[in-house]
């Protein structure tokens, strides 16, 4: 088979053939149909900080990836040859992951614990099921498993970029009351195209809208700063985005309104089943852009130049 290998930082990923895996007992192999590109991969193949985060040598990246099982390993239950199915990247017990500790689905053929996969409806493709497995569930997770929203929810969103895109089709679905807001005066434009009752140009613009959660999916510090000045007395902030690692924050605010203040990170085999269930209503249409297979390197150019507007994703022939 072929994969494309991660060797180092500021070393080109590179296109090999290994052989391909065999199902060992609680995992299966999965012939991949489509794969995510994420910006830590850009990010892994830049900044040598990252490199710990791959403890076994040189891998084949890929964290985002959905397909048809070929193999059922000894003691697997509820997974069958043929299924479609996409994989949680992360077992949140061991935080082992895909793409990091052992081969992704930046391959032909991926081994994946079994207890990770989740059944790919019917009417959901194998492109929307990889973007599921990143972006989906981290905006999942975020929004209902940390942020609580249910319908009826007043939800701010920060940020309308690929997870944002995601957190916003699936608050609507499940009934919220959506305002949304990015810097993006495109970015802002979409999402007024997708529902959001009301878009604004500035977080602290929002307070208008009382929100009962925020989730701040951008991460600069000064949004998550100002997203506590939006939020509703007794409100809740999620912090989902990477953008800058430290904030400034008003604690007067935090103590006098009692704001909570959440991180969020991934997401679990239940939100993916949720991500999926969204999408099975027919009603998800976030825009997600294809590759070929023999591309995903020119596409992680592509993300390093920031010319991808929504997720990028790489499909098998």
């Amino acid at each position: 088979m072929r994969g494309w290998l991660f060797s180092g930082t500021n070393k080109p990923l590179e296109l090999i053939e290994k052989e391909v895996p065999k199902a060992i007992p609680g995992h299966v192999v999965i012939d991949v149909k489509a794969a995510g590109l994420c910006h830590s991969d850009v990010a892994a193949l830049q900044d040598p900080g990252w490199m710990p985060l791959f403890p076994n040598g040189p891998v084949i990246m890929g964290h985002e990836f959905a397909g048809v099982v070929i193999e059922v390993g000894e003691g697997v239950e509820g997974i069958k040859v043929g299924d479609r199915v996409g994989a949680n990247p992360m077992d949140r017990a061991t935080k082992i992951t895909a793409g990091y500790n052992y081969d992704g689905g930046y391959a032909e053929k991926v081994r994946v614990p079994a207890h990770q996969c989740v059944i790919i409806p019917e009417s959901v493709s194998f492109m929307e099921g990889a973007a599921s497995t990143d972006a989906g569930i981290t905006a999942y997770r975020a929004l209902f498993s940390i942020g609580q929203a249910k319908e009826g929810t007043k939800l701010g969103i920060i940020g309308i970029g690929g997870l944002g895109q995601f957190a916003l089709q699936m608050a609507l679905i499940k009934g919220c009351e959506v305002y949304a807001t990015d810097v993006s005066p495109e970015a802002r434009k979409l999402a007024e195209e997708l529902g959001a009752t009301k878009v604004y140009d500035t977080i602290l613009d929002m307070k208008e809208a009382e929100c009962d959660v925020i989730v701040d999916f951008a991460g600069f510090g000064q949004t998550t700063s100002d997203a506590l000045e939006a939020v509703k007395v007794q409100g809740t902030v999620v912090i989902v985005g990477m953008g800058k690692l430290e904030s400034n924050i008003n604690t007067y605010l935090m103590i006098t309104k009692e704001i909570k203040l959440l991180g969020s990170n991934g997401g679990s085999v239940e939100d993916l089943k949720g991500v999926y269930d969204c999408f099975a209503t027919g009603r998800m249409s976030p825009n997600l852009i294809t590759i070929p297979f023999e591309e995903i390197d020119k596409g992680i150019e592509k993300l390093k130049n920031h010319e991808v507007k929504g997720r990028l994703v790489a499909v098998f022939e």
